[in-house]
């Protein structure tokens, strides 16, 4: 795992045991992850420590990313989250209004990297946590974009690139909530942008966007996956037709100047679903882009970059109610609140990585661990394999895929990551080796009862 620099040794290491257990055990409860209460004042005093902030958590993942998108084509998905305590905010210090304006919580905006081709998750890009003023919010229309809360898609963008420079290719992906037209006028030299419209803007020529695409010929009809919206939903495959074409949006009237351009020329790729399910909501998107729409192969890979848009939702369920509840913690005051949710983040993101890697995925160990300790994870590796042949497949070149060390579930991957580490290799072996599907490390349990799955990222996800 990447080393933290927080200036003081004795917070690096207790950074880096506390992001490696929340992993492991699958929760942001302080007692739980610090396995009994001389770990939960750790964790405690770690959080309060004002040399620990979320911006050196959220940089040393990034590096990771950085290095690990070296090379690759990149997708930057980018989206905000909402950390609401209603009925628990009580006792909470330091925390404004969350979205409904009533109950406290704060908010995260985040940033991943996901390989274009492969759709694994890379890492953390980066991230903004923060909390609104108390009091009557100031009028949105006299406000420069910069004063407002929605700089925070340009300064992901800005960010993206930044840390993605190595990327053979970088493409900037968001919701309806980004479309703003600041957003679409400056796209960093570079790289690329697809973006699913919201507004229905003015068009150069005459007419409006949401109109352009009905005389527009269909290129023609392909099948997608939606992807589950959540716990009981079921992923489903979609008939869609598909248009494309570029067209001249005009700078919307605002009350205040900007430097952006007059109009812009940008592709619109439109995708409507044909005969959707009784009782299902047909999908219809327009999606506004930078790629290439010329062809029906470059408006169907536009639709297949932006579906890559759910593994941040994925990332996002993982830290919150379907994964870490995040919003269960008993920590109280908004600092380290935030703290929290910067290491949730990032233990969410290496959660949904050793998921990956458990169903197959090709992608390098390096990924998610430093090059040195790979040959003894993949030697421990070696002696809980088992007996087909899939799971003795040999490393290639060297450098063993992921999945290969282990095909348990995430927490056991986890754990045997942890346990190539020298300075602790021989207590964390044994959990390693332990109960199969119900692993208890480090718990109040005694090691040989039935433990409790406290993972159920691993289930759900």
């Amino acid at each position: 795992m990447q080393t933290y620099s927080f200036g003081d040794i004795r917070l690096d290491r207790r950074g880096e045991a506390v992001t490696q257990q929340i992993v492991a055990t699958g929760s942001l409860v302080l007692r739980r992850f610090g396995g009994g209460r001389e770990g939960e004042v750790a964790a405690g005093r770690f959080l309060g420590s004002p040399k620990v902030t979320v911006e050196a958590i959220i940089d040393t993942h990034s590096a990771r990313t950085q290095a690990a998108a070296q090379g690759r084509r990149i997708v930057a998905v980018q989206d905000t989250t909402e950390v609401n305590f209603s009925g628990r905010d009580r006792s909470r210090k330091g925390l404004g209004p969350g979205g409904d304006g009533k109950s406290l919580g704060f908010f995260m905006h985040a940033v991943v990297a996901v390989d274009a081709d492969s759709e694994d998750l890379i890492g953390v890009v980066g991230a903004h946590i923060w909390t609104r003023t108390p009091g009557p919010r100031k009028r949105r229309q006299t406000q420069p974009v910069e004063d407002k809360e929605t700089v925070r898609w340009i300064n992901g963008m800005k960010r993206a690139a930044a840390r993605l420079d190595g990327a053979l290719q970088v493409v900037n992906i968001t919701d309806r909530e980004g479309d703003f037209y600041p957003m679409l006028a400056r796209v960093p030299e570079g790289e690329d942008l697809v973006i699913r419209a919201r507004h229905d803007r003015r068009l150069a020529e005459g007419g409006v966007l949401f109109d352009a695409a009905d005389a527009w010929p269909d290129l023609g009809v392909s099948a997608i996956k939606v992807p589950a919206r959540g716990p009981g939903d079921k992923p489903r495959m979609a008939q869609i037709a598909i248009r494309a074409n570029r067209v001249r949006i005009e700078k919307p009237k605002g009350k205040v100047r900007t430097p952006d351009p007059q109009a812009l020329d940008i592709g619109l790729v439109e995708v409507r679903e044909l005969a959707a399910p009784a009782g299902v909501k047909p999908v219809h998107w327009r999606l506004l882009t930078t790629l290439p729409v010329a062809t029906r192969a470059d408006a169907e890979e536009v639709v297949r970059l932006y579906r890559l848009r759910w593994r941040i939702e994925q990332v996002f369920r993982a830290l919150k109610s379907d994964g870490l509840a995040l919003e269960e913690t008993q920590v109280e005051e908004a600092g380290r609140l935030f703290k929290l949710g910067a290491l949730g983040l990032v233990a969410a993101v290496r959660i949904l990585q050793l998921v990956d890697a458990r169903d197959g995925s090709e992608r390098p160990a390096s990924d998610v661990i430093d090059p040195e300790p790979i040959g003894p994870v993949a030697a421990i590796g070696k002696t809980l394999e088992g007996k087909t042949d899939r799971q003795k497949e040999p490393a290639r070149d060297g450098h063993p895929r992921l999945a290969r060390l282990d095909r348990r579930p995430p927490r056991r991957l986890e754990l045997l990551l942890q346990a190539a580490r020298p300075e602790d290799h021989g207590h964390r072996l044994a959990p390693a080796r332990g109960h199969g599907l119900r692993l208890c490390h480090r718990s109040s349990r005694p090691c040989g009862s039935r433990a409790r799955c406290v993972n159920p990222v691993a289930r759900r996800v």
